[in-house]
């Protein structure tokens, strides 16, 4: 199956082109497999990058072969971690099955959910609803 659920102790995203759909397409795997933390952080990525409505946020779950053909493809445009203590780190490169596959790090999608969710976190952008609040 080669599945992907995390890496290393972060949750996992995926930014790339959809080979169905041919619409850019933000992948994280779901809560419902159960073997999936579900951090804060995750949630606030999912929830704000669907605020946005430029690109699909998905829960499915990625696959090897799939991460491959995209990357051979130029359909892998970026990826990245996700936890509590690095809000988001980079992914520039996985091995699988002996093959390199490079991935453009810290790319568009990547830095900007940094400084979104740094943002709101310091106060100097307004988050979603009920995110933050003045104690």
């Amino acid at each position: 199956e080669d599945s992907i659920t995390e890496v290393g102790s972060m949750n996992v995203f995926f930014y790339l082109q959809n080979k169905d759909t041919g619409r850019n397409e933000l992948v994280t795997p779901p809560l419902s497999r159960g073997d999936i933390l579900p951090g804060v952080t995750r949630a606030s990525i999912v929830e704000l990058t669907r605020s946005w409505g430029e690109f699909d946020v998905t829960e499915r779950t990625p696959t090897m072969p799939e991460i491959c053909e995209a990357a051979k493809e130029g359909r892998l445009i970026e990826a990245f971690g996700a936890g509590t203590a690095a809000v988001v780190t980079p992914i520039e490169g996985i091995q699988y099955k002996g093959v390199d596959i490079e991935i453009k790090a810290i790319g568009e999608l990547t830095q900007r959910v940094w400084d979104e969710l740094t943002a709101i976190q310091y106060g100097k952008l307004k988050g979603p609803e009920g995110w933050s609040v003045v104690v």
